[in-house]
């Protein structure tokens, strides 16, 4: 995309093109944080499992290099020796194993939560393109990774030799250790080289998630005419929309105009507002409204009415609290029943005496 074209987006992702990024994996993702959990994973293990570990393995295999010589290596035995030696191990890696497994399976979970993203397995041509290859390698997001690698390995390399770096003096001693002692201080310094080195990829990673999230966000920016048309197509066309509605109000505005002539009274303001009630003593229980307007609206069921010979009332308090509480083809509510009732009965009357 040109420059041209990136300096058009000014207007911060909706939600719908965040939530359709996601659905297809493009989501801001921190390798530093993966890294963060698995040297995490790789310190508990050596600090708090590998005694165990260690334990464990001694008593599987001491036979092994204690009575080596009462072991039977003919062509019938070395099969079931050699599978019991390698379920051992295999039993003792088991749990460390799983346990990178689980903090790698975090590392992503609590970055942006389950993610399912058929899209991304899907075989693609694009994808073993040479010049797309050469163009991802060459990238400036490939740039930025190799220097914040070589940023990381110099800090963290830095740090963790000037914590070994007294130990080197004392390397002459080591001689004097056994087994046991020496394995016990290879645990040692390894779980501090591991703890130093979480200390600091914590510092990393937390500025990592931050430039991983901007940077992503900054991708994800949209131009205003991109919004403007994301919103015509979950929206609809404003200009389409007002018309409907315009079409909506001018065929229910006849409907009403067509009830006038059938309604029992009109009760006006007397020029600003009027309403046309219909009550039909055997069918209804209650008049109910059949028409309503103010001004220029409420001149036009006036002028219906004369022109059907409906009977006009002029009571203003109770036109206008007709238009604001009752909606059209709604029975009137019950506090209104005796005003209007009155005026009903009135022109029940009229009608008789003509």
């Amino acid at each position: 995309m040109s420059e041209e074209d990136d300096s058009d987006k000014t207007e911060d992702p909706s939600q719908k093109k965040l939530d359709e990024a996601r659905q297809r994996g493009q989501v801001p993702q921190s390798k530093e944080i993966s890294h963060w959990f698995m040297i995490l994973a790789a310190g508990i293990v050596v600090l708090m499992l590998s005694p165990a570990m260690g334990h464990q393995a001694y008593v599987d295999l001491i036979g092994y290099w204690e009575k080596p010589d009462q072991l039977s290596l003919d062509v019938n035995n070395i099969g079931p020796v050699l599978t019991h030696a390698l379920y051992s191990g295999l039993f003792i890696l088991m749990i460390p194993f799983a346990l990178l497994v689980i903090a790698a399976f975090l590392s992503s979970i609590l970055q942006n939560g389950l993610l399912f993203a058929p899209d991304n397995i899907q075989p693609k041509l694009e994808r073993i393109s040479i010049f797309s290859g050469f163009g991802r390698i060459f990238s400036m997001r490939s740039v930025v990774e190799l220097i914040k690698g070589i940023i990381k390995i110099a800090i963290v390399g830095s740090v963790i030799f000037s914590v070994l770096w007294p130990i080197f003096d004392k390397s002459p001693e080591f001689i004097q250790y056994d087994m046991g002692g020496l394995l016990e201080l290879l645990r040692t310094l390894t779980g501090k080289v591991l703890m130093v080195a979480v200390a600091i990829i914590t510092a990393i990673a937390a500025v990592d998630w931050l430039y991983q999230r901007l940077s992503f966000m900054n991708k994800m920016r949209m131009s205003k005419q991109e919004l403007k048309d994301e919103y015509r197509q979950s929206e609809g066309d404003p200009l389409v929309k007002q018309h409907q509605r315009q079409i909506r109000a001018d065929k229910a505005r006849k409907r009403m105009m067509a009830a006038v002539p059938k309604s029992t009274v009109v009760v006006t303001n007397p020029t600003h507002y009027a309403i046309a009630l219909m009550y039909e003593q055997d069918k209804m229980e209650a008049p109910r409204v059949v028409a309503k307007g103010v001004d220029a609206l409420a001149l036009r069921i006036r002028k219906v009415a004369e022109e059907n010979n409906v009977p006009i009332m002029e009571n203003p308090p109770l036109a206008r609290a007709l238009y604001a509480e009752v909606e059209l083809d709604e029975e009137i509510p019950l506090d209104y029943y005796k005003a209007v009732a009155e005026v009903i009965s009135f022109v029940l009357k009229l009608k008789k005496r003509k």
